[in-house]
């Protein structure tokens, strides 16, 4: 049985940070760079060795991340959410075509679930090499990476740091980032 406070502090993260989304709001780091800037950089942000997350995908960034060593991809953005991006079977049989392991956890408007970090948590945890999460900016991969990984004990602050390095905010999540680490560490 869920704890009905984490069940609530879960239910207005998700109002807050699918409420951002959908007006637009991109990580810090990537609105300040000019075409040119972007033009030479990857759209992959690093956020640990193993993982990074992405705004939506094309069907050549599947390559991409294959030539930098991704195993895993993980979408977190529904079919349906914008329909001139490749939907999700369309980036599995990409990734399955180029030997990428694929899991589609998608995060709709009406926010994350427990079962929603569960299955990241899952996900992290079968995969054999790199990891590329993505979504329509990047935000809700990393809020979900940043919540599995809250829920496994991590420390709420090196999350917060992690994130900021991609241009990624966990303002909106934080008291729910302390929660799941306290949860977790048994405090």
């Amino acid at each position: 049985m869920t704890d009905p406070k984490f069940s609530r502090a879960l239910l207005i993260a998700s109002a807050m940070i699918l409420a951002a989304c959908q007006q637009g709001i991109t990580p810090a780091a990537s609105a300040a760079d000019t075409p040119q800037q972007q033009k030479g950089k990857s759209m992959f942000r690093t956020l640990t060795d193993t993982i990074s997350v992405s705004p939506q995908i094309s069907l050549a960034d599947v390559a991409a991340a294959k030539s930098q060593g991704v195993t895993l991809i993980i979408n977190n953005r529904p079919d349906g959410e914008d329909e001139s991006a490749p939907q999700g079977a369309d980036i599995e049989a990409a990734a399955k075509a180029a030997g990428i392991d694929y899991v589609a956890i998608p995060v709709t408007h009406s926010g994350f679930s427990a079962a929603q970090i569960d299955a990241m948590i899952a996900a992290l945890g079968k995969a054999d090499g790199k990891v590329l999460a993505y979504c329509r900016s990047g935000t809700r991969s990393t809020l979900l990476w940043s919540l599995s990984q809250a829920r496994q004990g991590a420390k709420p602050d090196d999350l917060a740091a992690t994130a900021a390095a991609a241009g990624y905010d966990l303002g909106p999540i934080r008291p729910l980032l302390d929660q799941l680490s306290g949860q977790a560490s048994g405090e």
